[in-house]
């Protein structure tokens, strides 16, 4: 029997439909608060599906759309706080979404992916760098693949401008925002 980790470990392998298992995948965020402390926090609802073309990935295409209702911290108040008008405004845009516009092969092993993140009504481009962690068939038949990515936005630069100044300096809430990826995505096709 062939082990499919050894037969599909480069992304050249990677050719097919793909679609995101919501239960091995982390869409998370990393803020700092207090500029003395990070809180960190993930969506836990989210769908999201990709076409890899492994001979020409500009042909390749992701896209992503998470509920705002979903984000969790681990805190109900705070949670709270950022579905309000003050941050994601989930409301009024119950949605975060991804589109890509472009994927780059950068190394044996790791792309880029660029495109539209759109946030409150607010589209910005952005790349983020993903890093091939490997690929396997589950107990279950399915072929997995693993990537690994993280990219600093300014939420600033999607309307999301609420904060509260320091007696001591500096504000509650950075306006740098780590995103977060652990991807999990079983091949459909």
């Amino acid at each position: 029997m062939t082990n499919p980790i050894a037969t599909l470990a480069t992304l050249s392998d990677l050719s097919g439909n793909y679609v995101l298992d919501p239960a091995h995948t982390r869409i998370g965020f990393v803020a700092r608060h207090a500029m003395v402390t990070k809180v960190r926090g993930q969506f836990n609802e989210f769908q999201g599906s990709g076409v890899v073309d492994a001979t020409d990935f500009t042909k390749s295409t992701v896209n992503v759309t998470i509920q705002a209702a979903s984000i969790d911290t681990r805190n109900e108040q705070r949670d709270a706080h950022l579905r309000s008008n003050d941050f994601l405004a989930m409301e009024e845009y119950p949605q975060i979404t991804f589109s890509s516009t472009g994927i780059q092969q950068t190394g044996p092993t790791s792309v880029e992916l660029t495109g539209d993140l759109t946030v409150r009504g607010v589209t910005n481009t952005v790349t983020i760098p993903f890093e091939f962690e490997g690929a396997a068939t589950d107990p279950f038949g399915n072929l997995r693949v693993g990537f690994e990515g993280s990219v600093v936005i300014n939420r600033k630069d999607y309307g999301v401008t609420w904060n509260v100044a320091l007696e001591t300096g500096g504000v509650l809430v950075s306006d740098k925002i780590t995103l977060e990826f652990e991807i999990s995505a079983i091949k459909t096709a």
